[in-house]
């Protein structure tokens, strides 16, 4: 993860490597409507309330306001009020979470779809209970040097990116434009940082709005003395490009989803969890204080970026946050099962079962939250203007 040498992304790009861990446009739902007519069937009915069940969540990164939502919860006491005694569970760049899970070391997990479902065609019963992330986070960004302010523009040029199934919209950008990976640009292996294009290794490198592309505007411009602005970058996003995946996810165990008591377990999972996301969208600061006092190696200002960035991900969510888009689900599953890299493979080699994904456990949730009061669309949710230091401190 932390290299110190670019090559040319060949072996990296391979299949073995797609269930690895990495971390993930504010254009609304692409439908705006609720999956119909496919999904795994829950009946709710039979599902039993929890009463101080300890269940455990396997993140797919360290901490940081990526996963505030679940932080927030833990701290405000939404799962207790749940029944629930919620154990959350670091990630890191050896723990795929979706594999955590189909082992049964935890009880749910959040993992980027196109990852979850690759673990689930090799067997693994894994199935998407709520949608968090409702677009794409990910990001090709350049100096404005380089003249990339599309996917067309990637041609003739160096282009970054971590590989563990993260390249896979880069590869359908270039395809969309009618680019060959193999031939028209050169793809290097980049680290999970922006040196590569800070050095010029990299003619344009990738990021996701939340983290890395704020590590460019937290460094140093040495021309002038003062930190990198936005006018000085071009920035790709892959979800503008129409290619964007889902990406963060609340995986259960399908096989589990028939007891009665994990289903309680999930709906109160799920929705503790909306809760405490929404309490992060209507409260950003202090859902930042609570993720750096739970030990994040980020600064203050760098998860205050990272909080408001999050947000404009999940917020506003016409269709209820945390519920499955088709239309998003679909394109998708079409990337992921469609799109090759460059050693001809792809996430997929068919599409996935109707049972990976189900809206009932997070539709039940949505009714109970809303008995409450709760806002689950956020329709009048506004970013914050956030002002990075150099280094994120």
């Amino acid at each position: 993860m932390h290299t110190k040498r670019l090559v040319k992304a060949t072996a990296v790009l391979s299949l073995a490597a797609l269930l690895g861990v990495a971390c993930g446009s504010d254009a609304k739902s692409s439908s705006g409507t609720t999956p119909t007519g496919a999904g795994l069937a829950v009946d709710v009915s039979k599902c039993t309330k929890p009463t101080g069940a300890k269940v455990k969540l396997q993140l797919q990164w360290v901490t940081q306001a990526q996963f505030g939502g679940y932080y927030a919860a833990v701290d405000k006491g939404f799962y207790k009020d749940a029944g629930l005694d919620v154990q959350i569970v670091e990630g890191g760049v050896d723990i795929p979470p979706q594999k955590t899970l189909a082992s049964g070391a935890v009880d749910f997990a959040i993992s980027w779809v196109p990852k979850a479902l690759a673990e689930r065609e090799a067997g693994a019963k894994v199935t998407d209970i709520a949608q968090i992330f409702q677009r794409s986070g990910t990001l090709q960004v350049s100096f404005k040097a380089k003249n990339i302010t599309s996917a067309k523009d990637f041609k003739g040029k160096k282009i970054g990116n971590w590989g563990f199934g993260n390249e896979y919209e880069i590869f359908a950008a270039l395809s969309k434009d009618g680019l060959d990976p193999a031939k028209d640009v050169t793809l290097l292996a980049q680290n999970f940082d922006m040196n590569g294009l800070l050095s010029g290794d990299i003619d344009a490198a990738e990021a996701m709005t939340y983290n890395e592309y704020a590590q460019v505007l937290e460094a140093k411009n040495t021309a002038t003395g003062a930190l990198y602005t936005p006018a000085d970058l071009n920035v790709v996003s892959y979800e503008k490009e129409g290619v964007g995946m889902l990406q963060d996810a609340i995986w259960a165990d399908q096989t589990r989803l028939a007891d009665p008591a994990y289903c309680g377990e999930a709906i109160a999972f799920v929705k503790a969890s909306l809760k405490g996301w929404a309490f992060c969208r209507d409260n950003a600061q202090g859902c930042r204080d609570i993720v750096v006092s739970k030990g994040s190696k980020l600064g203050a200002t760098h998860q205050l970026w990272q909080m408001n960035e999050i947000n404009k991900l999940i917020w506003p969510s016409t269709i209820g946050v945390g519920v499955i888009d088709q239309a998003a689900w679909d394109r998708t599953a079409k990337i992921a099962s469609e799109t090759k890299n460059l050693d001809g493979k792809t996430v997929l080699t068919k599409a996935p079962d109707p049972e990976s994904y189900t809206n009932d456990i997070v539709n039940e949730a949505i009714k109970q939250l809303k008995a409450e009061n709760i806002d689950v669309n956020g329709a009048s949710f506004a970013p914050l203007t956030v002002t990075l230091t150099e280094g994120g401190a």
